[in-house]
């Protein structure tokens, strides 16, 4: 039975108030005590490891409660002889209460129990006595500003934030969302979006000076709880995640106050790091602190794309696994050998089809190259074609017939529009014959049409390289050499692995062009695709270097990007223009409605409830693809 006390604090001094859960009598509130920068050391492990100690400290993060809460409680000591800002030292500490909701926020609290680690965050564990000494003790919130310094001594800055109360006062953007819908959270950065190194400058120093940079200029706004799959799914506030109210890439959020912690999302999936968990958040009870404020002006939803002019739109979209054949224990590819990527159902697929074809429908090009299409005979092609005239009106598209291309799971493919062009002559297919890798990249299918209104004509090459995903080489010895021991290895210039065989790609693909494999083009030539490379590595550079002008760039500029990995941003999805057709060009736009979007707003169904199934999804064009589509205007 747990009896209660009431202490007289502070007039009459400090002693016991009251003694939870262990049945054993406490010292004195006030009492020699170990302060919590001794427990938390210089470093960031506790130097007092599997000691049992006593310490004191106020309740600024109540998280108490069986998983997925995190099962305790933080407390900071606000002796001022303990602010880290001297010290370098943390004031605050986790304390572990196992699935009990015994104390509550701005209580005083004096604790024993044995320090430890977990998950690289200090804690009390084995909890011995709780002792709660106030009520109503308010605790300032300590300031942090991003970028932060650097390490010291191999000891992260955020390490003498841990555990405390924390506010940030700048406004921050977000620059990742890919674990909002798993975990409930999102990485956040100042100024803007974090850009990948290599979109912004060549492989070298400044690229490298860039990754650091990015490094030292993110954090993680957490949801409170280690949940995997939570419901709701508390950002944006004030409603949560919807269909319709979504948060992107680039929107502005304000006034984060809350407990710096180093933990993982509960799981392996979400690693260990340091994020912030609000004192209020959808999910908590009522505090005097506010929620996190966000603000979607920067990046709006655009409903379609930004105008370009020009009598003829041609449009590059990944459409991210198109397949007809169903479901993951499937077998697919030419030799139905390889394990099918698409949809796990029909009705998956019927949600994947519906916002891909809204998608297609905005985009109103008149020529698309499609990327990552289930490389069958036709079906997959035909299926998308029949849909898309099933909404327009009949023969509205047409698709070039090539079956199969190369070995791969996947193939590219063109349809167009049959009023405003048609093609000439054969499809060309550059391919192992022509000398070109065909077994790591996607052969590339080039295309002459001719412009039905002005008889003008124009070869278009979709291409889909290697990715840049370590694949077999992940386990090869001389990856693991410094100086990596073969050329596709990653080198660490930032252009990640298989970098040799995109950039052979691209000196055989304009070599190619320039053979006019089609028979029946000109000057007008026009590269679009995957890539898989960012603006300034070396295959852009290689096809730059033949003559071709990157359309994003020269029209776009540096903040262009078409998708998103690991909270940086750059676009792989290219359009590149030879010399005589550059001239031709009226505009281009990289239409977001894909990298900035959270990927649980897509047609999966997997890690939701049946509720989200309806409230995370609309057949509109936004999270059709895990990529933006380009769209380039011409005047032929």
């Amino acid at each position: 039975m747990t009896e209660r006390y009431f202490p007289l604090w502070p007039l009459i001094g400090l002693f016991s108030g009251l003694l939870l859960a262990t049945g054993l009598q406490a010292s004195e509130c006030g009492s020699d005590y170990t302060p919590i920068h001794r427990i938390q050391g210089a470093g960031d492990v506790t130097p007092l490891q599997d000691q049992v100690v006593t310490t004191e400290g106020v309740i600024v993060g109540d998280f108490q409660g069986p998983t997925p809460r995190l099962r305790g409680f933080y407390i900071q000591d606000t002796a001022t002889d303990n602010n880290p800002a001297y010290t370098g030292r943390s004031n605050g500490l986790f304390i572990y209460n196992h699935d009990a909701e015994t104390v509550r926020l701005q209580q005083r609290v004096r604790v024993t129990g044995t320090a430890t680690e977990f998950h690289g965050q200090a804690q009390l564990a084995a909890v011995r006595a709780i002792t709660v000494c106030a009520d109503d003790q308010s605790v300032a919130a300590t300031p942090i500003r991003l970028p932060f310094p650097a390490a010291v001594d191999g000891v992260p800055y955020l390490e003498r934030y841990e555990g405390m109360r924390v506010s940030v006062p700048q406004t921050l953007y977000v620059t990742d969302v890919f674990r909002l819908g798993r975990f409930g959270e999102l990485t956040l950065s100042t100024h803007e979006r974090l850009w990948q190194p290599t979109h912004k400058f060549p492989p070298g120093s400044r690229a490298q000076a860039l990754t650091i940079a990015n490094q030292h200029n993110r954090i993680v706004l957490d949801d409170t709880l280690n949940a995997q799959n939570p419901e709701p799914i508390v950002w944006p506030t004030p409603y949560g995640l919807s269909a319709s109210q979504s948060v992107r890439g680039g929107h502005a959020v304000r006034g984060i106050v809350g407990v710096m912690t180093y933990t993982w999302g509960g799981h392996r999936s979400s690693p260990d790091t340091y994020r912030i968990h609000p004192v209020q958040t959808l999910t908590r009870l009522p505090s005097n602190v506010p929620l996190p404020k966000f603000d979607a002006t920067p990046n709006p939803r655009l409903s379609a794309p930004a105008e370009i002019g020009g009598r003829l739109r041609v449009a590059g979209f990944n459409v991210f696994n198109y397949f007809t054949t169903l479901g993951s224990g499937s077998r697919c590819g030419p030799q139905g050998n390889l394990p099918c990527r698409g949809a796990a159902n029909q009705r998956e697929f019927t949600r994947q089809r519906d916002k891909i074809i809204a998608a297609l429908t905005a985009m109103n090009a008149d020529i698309v190259g499609l990327v990552e299409l289930e490389n069958n005979d036709y079906s997959a092609i035909a299926d998308l074609v029949s849909g898309l005239n099933q909404r327009l009106g009949a023969d509205q598209y047409r698709f070039i017939n090539t079956g199969t291309l190369g070995p791969d799971v996947i193939k590219v493919g063109l349809i167009y529009r049959p009023a405003s062009v048609v093609p000439v002559g054969d499809y060309a297919v550059l391919d192992r014959q022509a000398g070109f890798d065909d077994v790591r990249n996607r052969p590339p299918l080039a295309v002459t049409f001719q412009e039905q209104s002005s008889g003008q004509r124009l070869t278009v090459a979709v291409n889909h390289f290697k990715s840049k995903r370590a694949a077999e080489l992940d386990n090869e010895p001389a990856c693991q050499r410094h100086p990596p021991g073969l050329a596709d290895c990653d080198q660490g210039d930032g252009q990640g692995y298989w970098n040799h065989t995109r950039t052979r790609a691209a000196q055989a693909l304009v070599e190619w062009l320039a053979t006019n494999p089609t028979g029946q083009g000109g000057e007008h030539r026009l590269i679009i695709g995957d890539l898989n490379a960012y603006a300034r590595e070396d295959p852009i550079r290689t096809i730059e270097q033949a003559g071709y002008t990157n359309l994003i760039r020269a029209h776009l500029g540096d903040q262009a990007y078409s998708f998103s990995f690991g909270g940086q941003w750059g676009y792989l999805d290219h359009a590149l223009a030879s010399t005589r057709l550059s001239a031709h060009v009226t505009g281009v736009t990289v239409w977001n409605i894909n990298a900035d979007e959270p990927p649980i707003l897509g047609a999966s169904m997997a890690y939701q409830s049946p509720t989200q199934h309806t409230t995370l999804y609309a057949s509109d064009p936004f999270r059709s693809s895990d990529h933006d589509p380009v769209i380039i205007g011409l005047d032929l």
